[in-house]
C-alpha cells in the first residue's frame, strides 16, 4: 500500500499515526477476504506499506493526532475499498458530539448511512468500519443531563440513488436547559460519499445552529462547519444531520424498464378496447406482461 502523494500534515488534529492507516487497511482487507480471520499481527505480514513522513498519515511527534482515530481512519477505509471497487463510501464519519460546563462532560458518536454495494442496499442510521459505539438512551440523557432531544429520526433521502440505495444518515437536534459548551468533529460535510457503478453519491452531513430571535417569533439557521466550537444558551438548538451512504449501480435501468412495462400496459389496454389482445414473444418483459395485464 503506497500512500505517496498524501498531503502533509496539518495544523489541526486529523494527523493520522501510521498505526492508526495501517488498522484501517487490514480493517478493509479482512472484509475483503472471503472467510473470518483472527484479527492479529500475522495478518500484516503479507502487506507493506509506504507512508511517507510527516504527512497527514505519518506526522511528527508533536502533531494532533485525536481526529485521526475517529475520522482519518474513515477516509483510509473509502480509498482503500473504492481502489478494490468493492462498495460505495458510508458516511465516514463518526459525527463526534460534545456538550458540558464546569460540572460536567458529555460525549457521543451519531450515526448515519451505510454505502450500498453488488447485491445490497447500505444500511440506515448506522455505524460503519472503524467505530463500534453505542449512543445513549434519550430517556437517559434527558435524565442524566440538562438538554432536550428534540429529534433524532432517519434523514429521509440523504442515501445515493442506485440500483441498490444507499442508507440514509439521521437527523439529531438538541437543546440545552443552561448555557453550555458545545463542539462537533465530524468529515463529509464538503464532499459527499461516493457512489460506485453509476451509483449517486450520498449527501454531505451538515451541523446546524438554531437560534432565537429576540422576538422569539422567528428561528435563525447558522451552519457551523465540519468543526466547531461555542457556547450554545437556553432556546437555541444544535442539529446534527449526518452523510448518506452513496449508491451502487445505475438506478436509470431500473426507470428505463419501469417505463417500457407501462408503456406496454398502456398499448394492451388500449387494443384490448377494440379486441382481445395476445401478447406474442418469449423474453421475460413479455412473461410478465402476459400474467399482469391480460384478461
Amino acid at each position: 500500500f503506497d500512500f505517496t502523494g498524501t498531503g502533509p500534515q496539518v495544523m489541526g488534529n486529523h494527523n493520522a499515526p501510521p498505526a492508526v492507516t495501517k488498522s484501517a487497511v487490514i480493517y478493509s482487507l479482512r472484509c475483503l477476504v472471503g472467510q473470518d480471520i483472527p484479527l492479529n499481527q500475522g495478518c500484516l505480514a503479507p502487506i507493506s506499506f509506504c507512508i511517507p513522513k510527516y504527512t497527514l498519515l505519518n506526522p511528527s511527534d508533536d502533531a494532533g493526532v485525536v481526529g485521526g482515530n475517529v475520522l482519518t481512519s474513515q477516509r483510509v477505509v473509502d480509498v482503500v475499498l473504492k481502489a478494490f471497487k468493492a462498495c460505495a463510501a458510508s458516511q465516514g464519519c463518526m459525527n463526534n458530539l460534545t456538550f458540558g460546563d464546569d460540572e460536567f462532560g458529555y460525549y457521543e458518536t451519531i450515526a448515519g448511512g451505510a454505502g450500498a454495494g453488488p447485491g445490497w442496499d447500505g444500511k440506515s442510521g448506522v455505524h460503519t468500519h472503524c467505530t463500534n459505539t453505542r449512543i445513549t438512551d434519550p430517556e437517559i440523557l434527558e435524565r442524566r443531563y440538562p438538554v432536550l432531544l428534540r429529534k433524532f429520526e432517519l434523514r429521509d433521502g440523504s442515501g445515493g440513488k442506485g440500483k441498490y440505495t444507499g442508507g440514509n444518515g439521521v437527523i439529531r437536534e438538541l437543546e440545552p436547559l443552561r448555557p453550555l459548551v458545545m463542539s462537533i468533529l465530524s468529515e463529509r460535510r464538503a464532499l459527499p460519499p461516493y457512489g460506485m457503478a453509476g451509483g449517486e453519491n450520498g449527501q454531505c452531513g451538515r451541523n446546524l445552529l438554531v437560534k432565537k430571535k429576540q422576538n422569539n417569533s422567528e428561528r435563525v439557521v447558522v451552519s457551523i462547519g465540519g468543526r466547531c466550537s461555542g457556547s450554545i444558551q437556553v432556546g437555541e438548538r444544535l442539529r446534527i444531520e449526518t452523510p448518506g451512504g452513496g449508491g451502487y449501480g445505475n438506478y436509470r435501468n431500473n426507470d428505463d424498464i419501469s417505463t417500457t412495462l407501462a408503456t406496454e400496459k398502456n398499448d394492451i389496454i388500449g387494443a384490448n378496447k377494440t379486441k382481445r389482445t395476445h401478447v406474442h414473444g418469449t423474453g421475460s418483459l413479455t412473461s410478465y406482461n402476459s400474467t399482469q395485464f391480460s384478461a
